[in-house]
């Protein structure tokens, strides 16, 4: 039976759609395979590493009728790259065996049997389903992913807060140094709703979200989201604990002011950065009327500093920061204007967009 042919485009598009969890090394071999369910001219490919399940469906040919297997998706993809992007390809499985063609190419692969293929149990209890279009929740994402903590012990940090409420969308990410927050409007009013999505859901939706304004719909359960676009399907589970407050992190009535050019300061952080040490990244801002200073240096008596004229003319400040938390904000950032709310030089500093109220970014200062 020929379960798919197509032009090898076609055919890799729909695999790397779903291929981006499959771990090369896994403790269940199979967890390494792509499933393909065939329907009639339609073939349903899913991916799964036991949290997170990808399912998409495409017109890719071949004989009709029904048919699944499973085969490993990395390998699949590694023959298929290696082949014109027009060329037709075609996928058959005659007497127990999986023969991949194209041109004058011709891959015998091991397939395993489709039920051992271990789908996510779905929630019965999803919640309302809202949706906004996928370019705002790319955005979103891309505002406040770099502040999401890699490996810590409080794993509810390890990702990303989703709070619904009202007509707003809020995401929240932090790694106990600094903090960001993004929102954006809903379309419809939901229910209030509190959700950590876990690290390896948001690099992944990230991968595959695109910046058209078609919608994503999201729905939430006590212990998975949900994720409907483009034609694909995306379950993960979440990650239980409680977030911190992060209301109370953000700053309220900073009385100093700087509003600045997001790109020159940037120029100027990543210049004074080159005479920090792999071990300490900190650099010193001296905020006064006219002028900030940033300044840096290092072990070997290496000493950067650097000067943006300012209009400010709130108090004298001297205050440390990380330099690669600086630079994440307003790398991240796309506006011309960036404005910094400080209160003293032991306290943190709020960076938000003058123009939009909807991002604000917290970061912790260091001693220097």
């Amino acid at each position: 039976m020929i379960v798919l042919k197509s032009s090898q485009a076609q055919v890799l598009a729909a695999l790397q759609s779903v291929a981006g969890i499959v771990e090369r090394r896994h403790t269940l071999p199979i967890l390494a395979n792509v499933l393909l369910r065939k329907t009639g001219g339609q073939v349903q490919l899913t991916t799964s590493d036991l949290e997170i399940q990808i399912r998409t469906t495409a017109e890719l040919g071949g004989d009709d009728g029904s048919f699944a297997t499973t085969i490993g998706a990395r390998k699949l993809i590694d023959i298929l790259r290696t082949m014109p992007a027009d060329q037709a390809v075609s996928l058959e499985h005659t007497g127990g065996k999986t023969i991949l063609k194209g041109g004058k190419s011709r891959f015998t692969l091991q397939s395993m049997p489709p039920e051992d293929f271990p789908l996510v149990q779905e929630s019965a209890s999803f919640g309302p389903v809202f949706s906004v279009p996928q370019k705002t929740l790319k955005s979103l994402l891309g505002q406040v992913s770099f502040a999401m903590a890699v490996h810590d012990i409080r794993y509810y940090l390890n990702g990303i807060l989703f709070v619904a409420e009202g007509t707003k969308l809020s995401l929240v990410a932090t790694d106990g140094h600094r903090l960001a927050f993004a929102s954006a409007e809903l379309d419809v009013e939901v229910p209030k709703q509190e959700v950590i999505l876990p690290r390896k859901t948001v690099l992944e939706l990230q991968r595959l979200l695109s910046d058209k304004e078609g919608a994503i719909e999201m729905q939430f359960a006590a212990n998975q989201a949900k994720f409907s676009f483009d034609g694909m399907e995306f379950v993960t589970k979440l990650v239980e604990g409680k977030f911190p407050d992060y209301n109370r992190v953000i700053p309220k009535n900073h009385k100093n002011i700087v509003t600045l050019g997001r790109q020159p300061l940037l120029a100027s952080l990543q210049r004074t950065a080159i005479m920090t040490s792999e071990k300490f990244k900190g650099v010193r801002l001296n905020v006064e009327p006219g002028t900030l200073r940033v300044a840096s240096s290092n072990a070997e008596q290496e000493e950067a500093v650097d000067e943006l004229d300012i209009d400010y003319g709130g108090d004298a400040i001297e205050i440390g920061f990380n330099v690669t938390y600086l630079i994440d904000a307003l790398q991240n950032m796309g506006q011309e204007m960036v404005r910094i709310e400080l209160q003293d030089g032991n306290s943190s500093a709020l960076i938000t967009n003058p123009e939009d109220n909807a991002f604000k970014y917290v970061v912790m200062p260091m001693r220097i």
